[in-house]
């Protein structure tokens, strides 16, 4: 097993993810147990004697169908320490499909399925739950975007987790325009024992195409401001997201079960 930050280009920032290898498969009771062990927001499990290479995410409660900073941090284990079962791009078979990563220069690339968000009504929990009302709400495909008119509001929320777990989704994605990058965000997923994620891929596979047309552009830096941070560089290319960045492994070590 090992663990990478995630989305970093130094120790102790982004998001920290383990990532267990296997050469043949184990239980979901078994994998689940060891996300819970690990107590991370995320551990993912990739089996190095299939290809494309399978992949699956648990955070310390339950199974997930997609997740961005395992996902880069599977890549990084592959592409330094198993270089001939990488090659020049890895594909993982996922349950939301084929994820292909590349690799440039220091930077590793997530190649994502876009989720186009959709508006929805609004709805007085988002502001009970947020403790400030949003200007619209959408809903993607996992989860809620709650979108505000500034980075400072974003900076400042100080959610009700209690309140937040009650919506019905994977989580909730709070984003605004940037002081020096072209959006921000900060993602809560007590839904999932995770209160609030460091960093988050996924959420940008939303966050991407909606930004795209408020600012008619395809091309971005986004900065999400979780305590540790994490800084994203995105594209998006007709119905994929790109999403690039660093990441910094921590350790490796052994799991022993008796």
């Amino acid at each position: 097993m090992y663990q990478v930050d995630a989305f970093a280009s130094k120790l102790f920032s982004g998001n920290p993810a383990a990532v267990v290898i296997l050469e043949s498969p184990l239980s979901e009771d078994l994998m689940q147990s060891i996300a819970l062990e690990n107590n991370l927001s995320e551990t993912a499990f990739i089996n190095i004697n299939e290809s494309p290479i399978p992949i699956r995410w648990f955070t310390p409660t339950l199974e997930v169908d997609l997740c961005g900073h395992a996902t880069m941090a599977s890549a990084k284990i592959l592409f330094e320490h198993f270089p001939d079962i990488a090659g020049s791009e890895i594909s993982f078979s996922s349950k939301s499909g084929i994820l292909k990563v590349s690799k440039n220069a220091e930077d590793i690339c997530l190649n994502f399925p876009a989720d186009d968000p959709e508006l929805q009504e609004m709805d007085a929990l988002f502001a009970e739950a947020l403790g400030e009302s949003p200007i619209e709400i959408l809903r993607g495909t996992d989860d809620f975007l709650a979108v505000f008119e500034t980075e400072q509001q974003i900076q400042a929320m100080k959610p009700d987790f209690t309140k937040l777990a009650k919506i019905n989704s994977r989580g909730v994605v709070i984003s605004a325009p940037g002081n020096d990058v072209d959006f921000v965000s900060r993602c809560f997923f007590p839904q999932t024992g995770v209160d609030e994620d460091p960093v988050t891929g996924s959420a940008h596979t939303m966050l991407i195409p909606y930004w795209a047309k408020q600012l008619d552009k395809i091309q971005f830096k986004a900065h999400q401001l979780s305590a540790r941070g994490g800084v994203l560089d995105c594209n998006l290319i007709n119905d994929r997201v790109l999403i690039s960045g660093k990441s910094v492994i921590y350790f490796e070590g052994m799991i022993s079960i008796i």
